[in-house]
This record gives C-alpha cells, sequence and structure tokens, in this order.
C-alpha cells in the first residue's frame, strides 16, 4: 500500500526534525533495523490509533483524497500513526487513540529500506504533505461506524 518510493527529499524533510540530522541520517543507516528516534511536535505530529479502527480510516482517506500524509504501522499492526500537522495531538480527543506531539519521540523507519516490524503504509513524500486533521476525524468517524468501535 505503500505506493511509489520515496525520493531523498523525504528523507530530508523526516531527518529535518531532528536536533541533529547529520547524526539521525548516520544512525538510520547504522541500525539494523532502519529506525531512528525522531522528535515530534515541531514539523508533525503523530495520531496512533488502534491497528482495526486505523486500517479502516485509512481505508476510507484514500478514498477522499489522492495524498494522505505519511502512516505509519507498529509491530503487528497494533496501531497506525497518521502523521498531521504540528499541535493537533494536544487538540485531539478519542478513545483509544493517543497523540505524540511536542516533548516526544517517535521511532520512524527508513523510507527507503524495508525492514521488519515497523513500516511505512503511506510513505513521506518530497513536500512533506500531512493528513487534514479534519478529514482524518472525519475518516475515523466513517470507519468506527464501518467496524463497530
Amino acid at each position: 500500500m505503500a505506493g511509489s518510493q520515496a525520493g531523498s527529499g523525504a528523507v530530508e524533510w523526516l531527518l529535518s526534525a531532528a536536533p541533529d540530522p547529520e547524526e539521525s541520517g548516520r544512525s538510520w543507516e547504522e541500525d539494523p533495523h532502519g529506525v531512528v528516534l525522531l522528535p515530534a511536535g515541531a514539523r508533525w505530529d503523530v495520531l496512533l490509533v488502534p491497528g482495526a479502527l486505523g486500517r479502516a480510516a485509512l481505508d476510507v482517506l484514500l478514498r477522499c483524497t489522492d495524498r494522505p500524509g505519511p502512516v505509519l504501522a507498529g509491530i503487528g499492526d497494533a496501531r497506525l500513526g497518521f502523521f498531521v500537522p504540528p499541535g493537533t495531538s494536544g487538540r485531539w480527543f478519542g478513545e483509544g487513540i493517543r497523540g505524540a506531539g511536542a516533548g516526544t519521540w517517535i521511532a520512524v523507519p527508513h523510507p527507503e529500506r524495508l525492514g521488519t516490524g515497523m513500516r511505512w503504509l503511506i510513505l513521506p513524500d518530497d513536500e512533506g504533505t500531512l493528513t487534514d486533521p479534519a478529514l482524518l476525524e472525519l475518516a475515523l468517524r466513517e470507519a468506527g461506524d464501518l467496524t463497530g468501535t
């Protein structure tokens, strides 16, 4: 579902959130799992949604927009992480939904490497496209109706 490969601009965009992008880039390349911790809250927040609800919401999003923002799947697809504009997580309320914003860190897999565990369902693009929070809310509501959650 991740679609086309991420370009080097996506890597640069992700690393631009790091306090030391060069060091984070080296760590990313050296990590056997291709994962680095990046701070949330500056370039993006991440809304962490239970797996079944998140997958159903992603299906709705893909029917509504050509390009949602990046979406991560956690280990075992237990949770999906939707990248949204900074500040969104502090204003979000929903049962089972957690927000990662300023002061939190996110484990992020390299967009150009296939790894085990975490993976991209929607790769970041070179422009830093993020999911519109209002559209995500509507998708989650519809997905909740569909899944009974």
